[in-house]
């Protein structure tokens, strides 16, 4: 079973930087689109910034400027770069990648969550 695993979030003052890391493992052929989500208190979950696989990237406008995605397909493996953090960006941020299987199958697989909180 495909597992994709976050690490990164924590409490951060406003002003300050995180950088969220998220591993695809188990029974990968290939990954195609990467991505992160956020989902505040009582939100929808929304698309953070997403890559794909030859690089090409687009961002949420709230984070242009600001975030940056990024992946290493060698470790199969998408970051989030969050710079001038700001209190609404606080919010579980979700890693969400399209992976082919090594059994041949082609699948939308979401990580379980980090939360990350903007406060001073």
């Amino acid at each position: 079973q495909v597992q994709l695993v976050e690490s990164g979030g924590g409490l951060v003052q406003p002003g300050g930087s995180l950088r969220l890391s998220c591993a695809a493992s188990r029974n990968i052929f290939s990954i195609n689109g990467m991505g992160w989500y956020r989902q505040a208190p009582g939100k929808e979950r929304d698309l953070v910034a997403r890559i794909g696989r030859g690089g090409t990237t687009n961002y949420a406008d709230s984070v242009k400027g600001r975030f940056t995605i990024s992946r290493d397909n060698a470790k199969n493996t998408v970051y989030l770069q969050m710079n001038s953090l700001k209190p609404e960006d606080t919010a579980v941020y979700y890693c969400n990648a399209d992976i082919w299987s090594t059994g041949g199958f082609l699948n939308n697989y979401w990580g379980q969550g980090t939360q990350v909180t903007v406060s001073s």
